[in-house]
């Protein structure tokens, strides 16, 4: 099917009081894609999700899950989507495997059908199955939700911030069992506030700012926006100034014989940097450059839109 797994039209949603939290954000999320959604706090990213979760109530525009209107269909729309929240919030009294048994029954699940011992050995919870989940640590709990997403095996996963407080060994585990389920055909929403995770998992990233879509480019491309490159320079000798050239944006000293050179990539080249450089009569020692991150381009694209 070619269909989005979420497509959004015009969606607006403007909150009792007056705050507009979203101004006509049109995207689509292709099927099967690991789709990056990315904002300052306050941008918009958790209202929009909670529309989708059937929790806020949208101000205009249309937006649907798997092909199901979130007003036509809401019953299908909600059984299409799985949601790991910020907020670790379930009741404190059930054990893990009993949560997900419960809930599995709320979305209909038959008993025989359920998977509940599966998805707890997915997120390496096989073994805390039967404590109560008031003792669990933060990072255990925040893999439970995730276990808790999946409990009725929906075509779409959102993940709003799903590695807040986990530790490094634990996220890494996340992560792979999150490709496993992108390469098994899931659509995978994330939102996070760890840019190296978005540039390194996301095939496809939008950046919302103050309730607006700012960016919605497959993050190849969003990578090739960014035009400034850095190149950090050894010379041969001590300096007490640096040299000017036209080529250059920026010269910076850093220490008595490392100069940083920043440049327009699409105006010249490093090659050019290094020859005027030399031309200014220095001898190079070392070379080093530095490419612009989707930290760097995430920077300037809000700082525009402020």
């Amino acid at each position: 099917m070619t269909e989005a797994a979420i497509s959004i039209q015009g969606l607006s949603k403007i909150y009792k009081g007056g705050k507009q939290a979203l101004t006509d954000v049109t995207l689509d999320v292709p099927r099967g894609s690991m789709f990056g959604l990315l904002g300052p706090n306050g941008a918009g990213k958790s209202t929009l999700i909670n529309i989708l979760a059937g929790m806020v109530v949208k101000t205009a525009g249309k937006a649907s899950i798997w092909g199901f209107d979130i007003d036509e269909h809401p019953r299908n729309a909600k059984a299409s989507i799985g949601i790991v929240p910020q907020e670790i919030l379930f009741d404190p009294f059930f054990t893990p495997f009993e949560m997900l048994e419960i809930y599995g029954g709320l979305y209909g699940v038959p008993k025989a059908k359920r998977q509940s011992m599966e998805l707890l050995r997915k997120v390496h919870l096989e073994d805390k199955a039967n404590a109560y989940a008031r003792t669990l640590s933060g990072g255990m709990k925040r893999r439970l939700l995730v276990a808790k997403a999946l409990v009725h095996n929906p075509p779409v996963l959102v993940l709003d911030e799903p590695t807040a407080g986990v530790d490094i060994q634990l996220r890494q585990q996340l992560w792979e069992y999150v490709r496993e389920l992108n390469a098994l055909g899931t659509t995978v929403v994330l939102t996070t506030h760890y840019l190296e995770e978005a540039e390194e998992l996301c095939d496809r990233i939008a950046i919302i700012n103050h309730g607006q879509v700012i960016a919605n480019k497959p993050t190849h491309e969003l990578l090739q926006m960014a035009q400034e490159k850095a190149v950090t320079v050894t010379v041969d000798r001590d300096l007490t100034e640096v040299p000017q050239a036209p080529c250059f944006e920026r010269i910076a000293l850093k220490g008595d014989r490392s100069i940083v050179v920043t440049y327009s990539k699409d105006k010249v080249n490093a090659g050019e940097v290094l020859a005027a450089l030399q031309s200014a009569g220095l001898g190079i020692v070392d070379v080093s450059t530095h490419e612009a991150d989707l930290e760097d381009i995430f920077l300037n694209l809000t700082r525009e839109a402020a």
